[in-house]
């Protein structure tokens, strides 16, 4: 963990704080940045898959004709 200062809303901390039912504002900081780490991952995963980079038949491959999508 590191340790640092940071100027942050404390109305948003604490109304999310409540909402969330978390204990402290390092929960809140560090579930907000979980959050958006793993919302870009998801982007560029998606952004991936959009590319046209791998072409081929999912359901095909897996033998069941089903397709996610």
């Amino acid at each position: 963990m590191k340790r640092m200062n940071l100027v942050l809303d404390e109305q948003i901390l604490e109304e999310t704080r409540q909402i969330l039912g978390l204990k402290t504002w390092s929960e809140v900081v560090n579930l907000a940045l979980k959050e958006l780490l793993r919302q870009a991952t998801f982007a560029r995963i998606d952004a991936y898959a959009r590319s046209g980079i791998w072409e081929g038949d999912l359901g095909q491959m897996r033998g069941d004709g089903i397709v996610p999508g």
